[in-house]
């Protein structure tokens, strides 16, 4: 007789899952390295921020352990103090000269040891690692102090800090001091970790002159789930602020003897430009590469001025220009340029030189004949991805050939796409020129990287721009002149006081803007600027010193760049000094860590270079962390959901499988619960339904044989469809809901509920919700217009779905692009590209943007109308827009969806219950009741009756 198996129900799987939760939650804490304590205090006092942080750890095994210290810090800083403390001894890191770690380092390379502890990840950050053994029961203090002067670009200051502890702790607290002495005009936070639980962490107190931001999550807070031991906190935390100007457009703040002047005026007209585009074309560039080149050539090209004047060169093993002088932006002309862009395809080597000296050229031929527009400003703009392969390809002869052609006319910006271009070679190109370079990380948003590099430089405002003070009252002041001045940067220039100055410092600014000059008188009274940074205990002290010394050092480490021979001994040797006096970790120096007695003394950070390839490395973090090789390894299968007991949307994959999978097999079923799906049967002329349901009061068990085969079992056949009906969307065929529910019977598989385009509550209605499908319209669609909501969506429909739709909010001035790849989100001409599913959490005045992890994009602020944007991956995939909160409209909204929201009328019922019309603004809609997919919780979606709608 055969032995029945035993059956498993879905509370038995619940149990096991979490069970096995616990058990991968126990195996990564098996190093029994505890993070107790994590604090980050930063300190930003006139964009000059002093970050710590501090980690407390404690070994809680019977035998000794390695803590890993680890976590990221900004590109742009300066690592000036590590320490560790254990058993009460401080063990600290000595900064050298980089020649004098050098034996250490090279002691601990021969003997296989990883002696670097500093290595670039990413765009902007550099990531900072030490280990150290821990006895038993014994705890380590880890600090690490850096400092940056936050640079100004595109109108906002940003903070960034990477928050990675890998495991709870106990006490984790972020505080944020921020105090701007002209005021604070704008404060904004942004997370790709937070949560609606975890905002109740952060709060955020602001007046005239300072911000609190403070972060304390709880245990509870920090957990993804009550189930799970991992932590939700893995991602960046943001914090972008700007300052009140002055009229001057200028302000002089004094510390300790020390000054800094602080440039950017406002309401400055934006002078013409004359620009040329040299882009590579060559065989690296194919793929994506060019692709992304055209996309964000279009767009810059559409942003031109009617007054500015340009032109294109392309390259690959020649240079071909696309007009022979450079033309006046006017629309036909960018219309062409656009469709030129379009048609660039990749191909060949690379002829740098030739390419460049050919820009040079345009932009001489067009000065000599008095072409260029008198107070103009002439701009070469270089992308490539490679070293030169075709003609000059000595990158020297090169710099030299383009460092003569241009005798400082006009100003070159090199961009180096992704790592296999030499960054050395374009940054000392742009430097000689008074340009600077950047890199282009290859990714989804390289075109949106191009976008907001030419946003940087597109507005010019004043050039020839020149700061002086009186002789006898400052010394050692910083840069003083600058080619140009950009909308939305900042100037700043640094020195000290002398001992005998007066009792107020005046400066002026004098630069060209258009075709006139124009001077900025400032001044400063020392003994009352002394006083506002001597009370505060929130600033850190003595910061404006550091803040000229930092300065100082960053431009003498760019005049190396461009230096002669000659020249370049004595700027590094200043360079070095500073950086040793200041304590300062720059590219001149090295931070030797020491360890206790017994473990390898010969770890050594240095200042990675921007000239190499980012490093992955082990997963970072904030704070300190186990080995990566005591984390367990999660199979697919360990990431699985427990299967719901709940009726769920057949899905694609399952009904591509064949009847013969799918007849005997799937998943448990549940009481009462049907599954349905259809296939090709053998048969040329018929279509195979096949459903599974359990009408037998069996509960989620599975079968003898451990098949899991259902209770009871229901085919149909259906007569294959003819050509002219199968093009037909499904959606277009009504799926009218039944009077009952029915426990086995499915649904014909040409009316499987779809997820509408558009769900619309009605405010004021007795009716439910209305689904809407676009059917009738393609193109540009304005779908909502409530000018008292400031509020603005548009949309492209193509075929059957919509490819982009756009938010765009009055104030504050910011818009949300979404498309099936990514989400953009723009403000100040800034633009932020987000993955869908990626954890998004900004606050703004007027205005909060949340993501979650199902992919859901929330737009909301006091008083105003929700919008929900989703990347739908269900049944009817494609964008989709949602709505709550509808009765915040005004009586002027309009659009295609914004109509429904005006003059609204049911007419009475129709002979048939499940047809309805709908009269909206004097037209009439016809409205069928069906069922539909609602896809506002996320996939898989959850059936509904509504009245459905087309457009």
């Amino acid at each position: 007789m055969k032995t029945p198996a035993p059956t498993y129900t879905c509370s038995t799987v619940l149990i096991l899952l979490m069970l096995l939760a616990a058990l991968q939650a126990t195996t990564a804490r098996e190093n029994d390295i505890d993070i107790y304590s994590l604090t980050v205090d930063s300190k930003v006092s006139s964009r000059f921020a002093h970050t710590v942080v501090t980690s407390r750890v404690v070994n809680r095994a019977d035998t000794v352990k390695e803590a890993i210290f680890q976590m990221e810090l900004p590109k742009k800083a300066f690592i000036t103090n590590f320490s560790m403390i254990i058993d009460d001894v401080t063990y600290p890191g000595n900064i050298k000269e980089k020649a004098a770690a050098q034996e250490q380092y090279s002691r601990a390379m021969a003997r296989g040891q990883s002696a670097g502890l500093v290595k670039a990840t990413g765009r902007k950050m550099e990531q900072f690692h030490v280990s150290v053994s821990v006895a038993p029961a014994a705890k380590i203090t880890f600090e690490l102090v850096y400092e940056e002067l936050l640079k100004r670009q595109l109108g906002v200051y940003e903070l960034l800090l990477k928050v990675q502890p890998q495991q709870l702790v106990k006490h984790l607290q972020m505080d944020i001091h921020i105090f701007e002495p002209q005021g604070i005009s704008l404060l904004e936070t942004e997370s790709t970790f937070m949560t609606k639980e975890l905002a109740n962490a952060l709060t955020i107190s602001q007046n005239k002159t300072k911000a609190h931001i403070r972060f304390k999550p709880s245990l509870t807070q920090q957990q993804k789930s009550p189930e799970q031991q991992d932590t939700v906190l893995d991602g960046n935390f943001i914090v972008r602020y700007d300052v009140n100007r002055p009229v001057s457009g200028g302000s002089i703040q004094i510390e300790n003897g020390y000054f800094v002047h602080y440039f950017a005026p406002e309401g400055l007209p934006t002078m013409p430009k004359n620009v040329v585009f040299v882009i590579d074309k060559s065989g690296s560039m194919s793929g994506r590469k060019i692709q992304q080149t055209r996309e964000a050539l279009i767009k810059i090209l559409d942003d031109l001025r009617p007054n500015d004047q340009f032109n294109l060169v392309v390259f690959s093993k020649e240079a071909t220009q696309w007009k022979p002088s450079l033309v006046p932006a006017s629309t036909q002309n960018v219309k062409e340029a656009k469709s030129y862009a379009a048609s660039i395809q990749a191909l060949g080597g690379t002829n740098i030189n030739d390419a460049m000296m050919m820009a040079v050229k345009l932009l001489d031929s067009s000065n000599k004949e008095e072409l260029l527009p008198a107070g103009s400003v002439s701009l070469i703009i270089l992308l490539t991805d490679g070293d030169p392969t075709e003609g000059e390809t000595n990158p020297a002869k090169i710099q030299k050939n383009v460092r003569e052609a241009i005798y400082g006319q006009y100003s070159l910006f090199c961009l180096g796409f992704g790592f296999d271009v030499s960054y050395a070679f374009l940054e000392k190109m742009a430097l000689d020129n008074g340009g600077l370079a950047r890199r282009i990380y290859e990714d989804s948003d390289s075109a949106l990287q191009l976008q907001d590099f030419y946003q940087e430089v597109a507005n010019p405002l004043l050039t020839g721009v020149a700061f002086e003070y009186p002789s006898n009252a400052v010394e050692k002041v910083t840069q003083e002149n600058f080619r140009l001045f950009f909308k939305g940067s900042e100037m700043v220039v640094a020195g000290k006081l002398r001992d005998q100055s007066s009792d107020v410092l005046s400066a002026k600014v004098s630069g060209r803007v258009h075709k006139q000059n124009f001077t900025f008188q400032t001044e400063s009274n020392v003994a009352e600027q002394e006083e506002e940074f001597r009370s505060p205990k929130y600033i850190f002290h003595n910061f404006m010193e550091r803040l000229w010394a930092y300065l100082t050092i960053q431009q003498l480490l760019e005049q190396i760049i461009s230096a002669s021979d000659a020249e370049r001994p004595a700027l590094e040797n200043k360079a070095l000094s500073l950086s040793l006096n200041y304590s300062f970790v720059t590219p001149l120096t090295s931070m030797v860590v020491t360890k206790p007695e017994g473990q390898e003394q010969s770890q050594v950070a240095e200042k990675p270079k921007e000239d190499g390839r980012s490093g992955t490395g082990a997963a970072t973090l904030l704070g300190s962390r186990v080995p990566p090789n005591t984390f367990p390894s999660h199979s697919p299968a360990s990431r699985q959901r427990p299967q719901s007991c709940h009726p769920q949307t057949p899905r694609k994959a399952d009904a591509r499988r064949s009847t013969q999978d799918m007849l005997p097999g799937g998943p448990p079923g549940c009481q009462g619960v049907g599954r349905v799906g259809f296939d090709k049967a053998p048969s040329p002329s018929s279509w195979v339904l096949w459903g599974g349901g359990l009408v037998d009061g069996s509960d989620c068990s599975g079968s003898a044989d451990g098949s899991d085969r259902p209770s009871l079992l229901l085919f149909l056949v259906i007569p294959t469809l003819t050509p002219k009906q199968s093009q037909q969307p499904q959606s277009q065929v009504s799926c009218q809901p039944p009077s009952a529910p029915h426990p086995v019977l499915a649904p014909s598989p040409l009316c499987l509920p779809q997820a509408p385009h558009v769900i619309l509550p009605l405010p004021g209605q007795s009716m439910d919700r209305l689904c809407v499908d676009i059917r009738h319209s393609q193109g540009l669609m304005n779908l909502l217009l409530d000018p008292h909501q400031g509020v603005e969506v548009t949309g492209q429909f193509e075929k059957t779905q919509f490819s982009w739709i756009e938010v765009t909010f009055k104030n504050p001035q910011v818009q949300v692009r979404v498309s099936p790849e990514h989400v953009v989100v723009t403000r100040n001409q800034r633009s932020s590209a987000y993955k869908w599913k990626e954890t998004l959490f900004s606050v703004m005045p007027g205005l909060e943007m949340t993501m979650d992890k199902t992919g859901l994009l929330l737009l909301s602020g006091p008083e105003k109308v929700t919008i929900g944007l989703l990347s739908w991956e269900g049944s009817g995939v494609g964008l989709r827009l949602l709505l709550w909160d509808t009765d915040r409209f005004s009586s002027h909204v309009s659009g295609t969806l914004g109509q429904f929201y005006q003059d609204v009328l049911w007419k009475p019922p129709e002979a048939e219950d499940n047809k309805r019309t709908l009269r909206v603004q004097g037209t009439d809609h016809p409205a069928t009741r069906e069922l539909k997919l609602d896809y506002q919780e996320g996939p898989p979606g959850t059936e509904i009756s509504c009245w459905s709608v087309e457009l």
